[in-house]
Protein backbone atom coordinates (compact mmCIF):
# COMPACT_ATOMS: atom_id res chain seq x y z
CA UNK A 1 0.00 0.00 0.00
CA UNK A 2 1.30 3.42 -0.95
CA UNK A 3 0.89 6.69 0.95
CA UNK A 4 -1.55 9.25 -0.47
CA UNK A 5 0.23 11.53 -2.94
CA UNK A 6 0.37 14.65 -0.70
CA UNK A 7 2.09 12.67 2.08
CA UNK A 8 4.42 10.92 -0.39
CA UNK A 9 5.46 14.29 -1.85
CA UNK A 10 6.03 15.74 1.61
CA UNK A 11 8.19 12.74 2.57
CA UNK A 12 10.22 13.23 -0.62
CA UNK A 13 10.62 16.93 0.22
CA UNK A 14 11.87 16.21 3.75
CA UNK A 15 14.32 13.64 2.39
CA UNK A 16 16.03 16.41 0.41
CA UNK A 17 17.22 17.92 3.70
CA UNK A 18 20.71 16.85 4.84
CA UNK A 19 20.76 13.98 7.30
CA UNK A 20 17.08 13.12 6.82
CA UNK A 21 16.46 9.56 5.67
CA UNK A 22 13.18 7.92 4.73
CA UNK A 23 12.16 7.01 8.31
CA UNK A 24 12.84 10.50 9.67
CA UNK A 25 11.14 12.09 6.66
CA UNK A 26 8.06 9.90 7.18
CA UNK A 27 7.95 10.81 10.88
CA UNK A 28 8.24 14.54 10.03
CA UNK A 29 5.56 14.29 7.34
CA UNK A 30 3.07 12.69 9.72
CA UNK A 31 4.00 15.18 12.44
CA UNK A 32 3.27 17.97 9.94
CA UNK A 33 -0.08 16.36 9.15
CA UNK A 34 -1.00 16.61 12.83
CA UNK A 35 0.08 20.25 13.20
CA UNK A 36 -2.36 23.11 13.56
CA UNK A 37 -3.31 24.55 10.14
CA UNK A 38 -2.05 28.03 11.08
CA UNK A 39 1.33 26.63 12.16
CA UNK A 40 1.67 24.79 8.84
CA UNK A 41 0.85 28.00 6.93
CA UNK A 42 3.45 29.93 8.93
CA UNK A 43 6.01 27.18 8.34
CA UNK A 44 5.35 27.26 4.58
CA UNK A 45 5.52 31.08 4.57
CA UNK A 46 8.87 30.96 6.39
CA UNK A 47 10.30 28.58 3.79
CA UNK A 48 9.12 30.85 0.98
CA UNK A 49 10.43 34.01 2.69
CA UNK A 50 13.92 32.50 3.10
CA UNK A 51 14.15 32.02 -0.67
CA UNK A 52 12.45 35.28 -1.70
CA UNK A 53 13.60 37.84 0.88
CA UNK A 54 17.22 36.83 1.55
CA UNK A 55 20.24 37.28 -0.72
CA UNK A 56 24.00 37.56 -0.38
CA UNK A 57 25.62 40.86 0.62
CA UNK A 58 27.46 42.29 -2.38
CA UNK A 59 30.42 43.20 -0.16
CA UNK A 60 30.99 40.34 2.29
CA UNK A 61 28.78 37.51 1.01
CA UNK A 62 26.73 37.18 4.21
CA UNK A 63 22.99 36.49 3.96
CA UNK A 64 20.95 39.64 4.34
CA UNK A 65 17.63 41.29 3.62
CA UNK A 66 19.35 44.60 2.82
CA UNK A 67 22.38 45.19 0.63
CA UNK A 68 24.93 45.90 1.98
CA UNK A 69 24.35 43.92 5.15
CA UNK A 70 24.18 45.60 8.59
CA UNK A 71 27.79 44.64 9.45
CA UNK A 72 29.22 46.14 6.26
CA UNK A 73 27.17 49.32 6.80
CA UNK A 74 28.32 49.72 10.41
CA UNK A 75 31.12 52.30 10.34
CA UNK A 76 31.77 51.82 14.08
CA UNK A 77 33.25 48.37 13.40
CA UNK A 78 37.02 47.97 13.09
CA UNK A 79 37.65 48.52 9.36
CA UNK A 80 41.24 47.24 9.63
CA UNK A 81 40.26 43.57 10.22
CA UNK A 82 38.39 41.09 8.05
CA UNK A 83 37.53 37.70 9.50
CA UNK A 84 37.07 35.09 6.74
CA UNK A 85 34.56 32.31 7.39
CA UNK A 86 33.18 29.42 5.36
CA UNK A 87 29.44 29.98 5.84
CA UNK A 88 27.05 32.76 6.95
CA UNK A 89 26.13 30.76 10.07
CA UNK A 90 29.77 31.08 11.21
CA UNK A 91 29.25 34.85 11.46
CA UNK A 92 26.33 34.29 13.82
CA UNK A 93 28.57 32.13 16.04
CA UNK A 94 31.26 34.86 16.13
CA UNK A 95 28.70 37.59 16.85
CA UNK A 96 27.25 35.61 19.80
CA UNK A 97 30.72 35.75 21.34
CA UNK A 98 30.50 39.58 21.26
CA UNK A 99 34.31 39.96 21.33
CA UNK A 100 35.10 40.48 17.65
CA UNK A 101 34.21 43.90 16.25
CA UNK A 102 35.78 43.88 12.79
CA UNK A 103 34.36 43.01 9.38
CA UNK A 104 33.62 39.63 7.82
CA UNK A 105 33.97 37.87 4.50
CA UNK A 106 32.01 34.69 3.71
CA UNK A 107 33.60 32.23 1.29
CA UNK A 108 30.42 30.17 0.91
CA UNK A 109 32.49 27.02 0.68
CA UNK A 110 36.05 25.76 0.77
CA UNK A 111 38.68 24.65 -1.69
CA UNK A 112 38.08 20.92 -2.04
CA UNK A 113 40.06 18.99 -4.67
CA UNK A 114 38.04 15.85 -3.91
CA UNK A 115 34.81 17.66 -4.79
CA UNK A 116 36.32 19.62 -7.67
CA UNK A 117 35.97 22.99 -5.91
CA UNK A 118 38.77 25.44 -6.65
CA UNK A 119 39.53 29.03 -5.54
CA UNK A 120 37.41 30.53 -8.33
CA UNK A 121 34.38 28.46 -7.27
CA UNK A 122 34.07 30.17 -3.89
CA UNK A 123 34.06 33.80 -2.76
CA UNK A 124 37.84 34.37 -2.97
CA UNK A 125 37.97 36.72 -6.02
CA UNK A 126 35.62 39.17 -4.29
CA UNK A 127 37.86 39.12 -1.18
CA UNK A 128 40.86 40.05 -3.32
CA UNK A 129 38.91 42.86 -4.99
CA UNK A 130 37.77 44.09 -1.60
CA UNK A 131 41.33 44.20 -0.26
CA UNK A 132 42.53 46.08 -3.35
CA UNK A 133 39.80 48.71 -2.92
CA UNK A 134 40.24 49.22 0.83
CA UNK A 135 43.79 50.00 1.91
CA UNK A 136 42.72 50.31 5.56
CA UNK A 137 42.57 46.50 5.97
CA UNK A 138 45.70 45.50 7.92
CA UNK A 139 44.78 41.98 9.04
CA UNK A 140 42.86 39.08 7.55
CA UNK A 141 41.84 36.50 10.16
CA UNK A 142 41.18 33.11 8.59
CA UNK A 143 38.43 31.27 10.47
CA UNK A 144 37.79 28.29 8.24
CA UNK A 145 36.90 25.05 10.00
CA UNK A 146 39.63 22.76 11.30
CA UNK A 147 38.99 20.19 8.55
CA UNK A 148 41.18 19.09 5.63
CA UNK A 149 39.36 21.41 3.21
CA UNK A 150 39.34 24.24 5.76
CA UNK A 151 43.11 23.91 6.20
CA UNK A 152 43.67 23.75 2.42
CA UNK A 153 41.65 26.95 2.01
CA UNK A 154 43.49 28.67 4.88
CA UNK A 155 46.91 27.81 3.43
CA UNK A 156 45.87 28.98 -0.03
CA UNK A 157 44.64 32.33 1.34
CA UNK A 158 47.79 32.81 3.41
CA UNK A 159 50.04 32.24 0.35
CA UNK A 160 47.84 34.54 -1.72
CA UNK A 161 47.65 37.44 0.75
CA UNK A 162 51.06 37.55 2.44
CA UNK A 163 52.91 39.03 -0.58
CA UNK A 164 50.49 41.99 -0.44
CA UNK A 165 51.87 42.90 2.98
CA UNK A 166 48.65 42.08 4.82
CA UNK A 167 48.98 40.33 8.17
CA UNK A 168 47.32 36.91 7.87
CA UNK A 169 46.34 35.10 11.07
CA UNK A 170 44.50 31.86 11.74
CA UNK A 171 42.16 31.00 14.60
CA UNK A 172 43.97 28.68 16.98
CA UNK A 173 43.86 27.34 20.56
CA UNK A 174 40.55 25.82 21.38
CA UNK A 175 39.29 24.66 17.99
CA UNK A 176 39.83 20.94 17.72
CA UNK A 177 40.51 19.16 14.45
CA UNK A 178 37.29 18.59 12.55
CA UNK A 179 35.34 21.12 14.63
CA UNK A 180 32.71 23.35 13.02
CA UNK A 181 32.71 26.99 14.12
CA UNK A 182 28.92 27.28 14.27
CA UNK A 183 28.77 24.44 16.85
CA UNK A 184 31.57 25.84 19.03
CA UNK A 185 30.74 27.52 22.35
CA UNK A 186 31.49 31.21 22.91
CA UNK A 187 34.37 30.69 25.38
CA UNK A 188 36.20 28.37 22.99
CA UNK A 189 35.69 30.86 20.15
CA UNK A 190 36.92 33.71 22.35
CA UNK A 191 40.12 31.77 23.16
CA UNK A 192 40.56 30.91 19.48
CA UNK A 193 40.31 34.58 18.46
CA UNK A 194 42.62 35.74 21.24
CA UNK A 195 45.15 32.98 20.47
CA UNK A 196 45.20 33.37 16.69
CA UNK A 197 48.60 32.93 15.07
CA UNK A 198 50.20 34.57 12.07
CA UNK A 199 50.47 32.42 8.95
Amino acid sequence: MQYPEPIAKLIDSYMKLPGIGEKSATRLAFYTLGMDTEDVKNFAASLTAVKQDLHFCSICGNITEDDPCPVCKDQSRDQSQILVVERPRDIMAMERMNEYHGLYHVLNGTISPSEGTGPMDINIPSLIDRLKQHNEVKEVIIATNASMDGETTAQYLARLLKPAGIKVTRLAHGLSAGADIDYTDELTLFRAVQGRTEM
